[in-house]
């Protein structure tokens, strides 16, 4: 463990220059004495380092020195082989990169750890695609990629959803974070944290102004107050509904973020789900089901699926069998077993 925490320090040090004592030790979970001592470790065994104390001071290595040593282990080279494909390097144009950085490290691994690396790249693939997702639109993040790395402001023309006209904003942006294959720019307007969907930026311009974050607030803890808002938004309505077991896989698949615990299946023809929805309309969403599910609870959830089938129902009443002119044969009013899954 020392022997770790001892190459940890000297590539910190490496990648950061000066550290505080006080950074090391909450980085590396030990007290600052322990910093101290491994310091005294280093240079024991001839690294070139050295402590400043003051309110500028820390620890560094002197100028000019550099190690090649990785210091990988085994799980760790394997881990840095466990990559989405087609997924963040291809959006942000770091394929090649990739690629490349890649072999290097591949060379710079011991020998013993590059065939389980190998390996690990060739029988371990991770896709951040959900899904039934559909399509999804192309998204430019080159400008806002520029503003995140460039410290300055964006003025950003935003459509948001169910809207068809974009608004403008002047944000303050921390960073991008791929959620599930989408994109998020994470930034501040009006000195609070909010999220913008790259894929709905109809326009971005990077601005001369620097940007203007909340003091002591990074990426991190940004992503995470929004990430907490977003989850744990208080829900509008409560429905009961139950759902053919046959069905049960799919609709949790499908609908799985809107039930409030996970649907006992206790072997019986129905499944009983509770569901925590944002409005009445969404209710409306249950409908792909069909005949599968059937909301037993609120009256007023029932009321709004009979209103939306009826639309339904009307739209296509006059419709004929295009070669007989005969009408469609009727659908059968009691809920049927669809059949087997079908695998997305």
């Amino acid at each position: 463990m020392k022997s770790d925490r001892l190459l940890s320090i000297l590539l910190l040090l490496q990648t950061r220059g000066r550290v505080p004592a006080a950074e090391l030790a909450t980085r590396l979970e030990v007290s600052v004495r322990t910093i101290y001592r491994d310091v005294e470790s280093l240079s024991a065994a001839g690294v070139p380092v050295y402590a400043e104390r003051g309110r500028h001071g820390g620890i560094a290595l002197l100028p000019g020195f550099r190690t090649d040593v990785t210091g990988l282990t085994g799980d760790e080279a394997r881990a840095l082989f466990v990559l989405a494909a087609e997924g963040a390097h291809h959006a942000l144009g770091l394929d090649g990169a990739l690629g490349s950085a890649l072999r290097k490290v591949m060379a710079a691994l011991p020998a013993p750890h590059r065939p389980a690396a190998e390996l690990t790249s060739r029988r371990i693939l991770v896709d951040p695609g959900r899904w039934l997702s559909g399509p999804r639109p192309a998204v430019d993040l080159d400008t806002l990629h520029t503003a995140v790395f460039a410290d300055r402001r964006l003025r950003l023309r935003y459509r948001h959803s169910g809207e068809t006209d974009p608004r403008t904003y002047t944000v303050d942006p921390y960073g991008l974070v791929c959620k599930a294959g989408t994109w998020y720019l994470v930034a501040d307007r009006r000195r609070r944290g909010q999220l913008f969907r790259a894929d709905r930026v109809v326009a971005a311009t990077v601005l001369d102004t620097p940007v203007r974050r909340r003091d002591g607030v990074e990426l991190t803890d940004a992503w995470e107050a929004l990430r907490q808002q977003v989850e744990t938004r208080p829900a509008g309505l409560r429905v009961t509904a139950r759902v053919l077991r046959s069905r049960l896989d799919l609709f949790v698949r499908i609908i799985g973020t809107a039930l409030v615990e996970p649907p006992e299946d206790t072997g019986g023809t129905w499944v009983t789900v509770e569901l925590a929805l944002q409005e009445l309309r969404a209710v409306r969403q249950l409908l792909q089901f069909s005949t599968s599910l059937e909301v037993l609870e609120p009256p007023e959830a029932r009321a709004e699926l009979a209103r939306a089938a009826a639309s339904v129902t009307a739209l296509y009443a006059d419709v004929r069998q295009p070669d007989t002119g005969r009408t469609a044969a009727p659908v059968p009013s009691h809920p049927v077993d669809p059949g087997p899954e079908q695998a997305p």
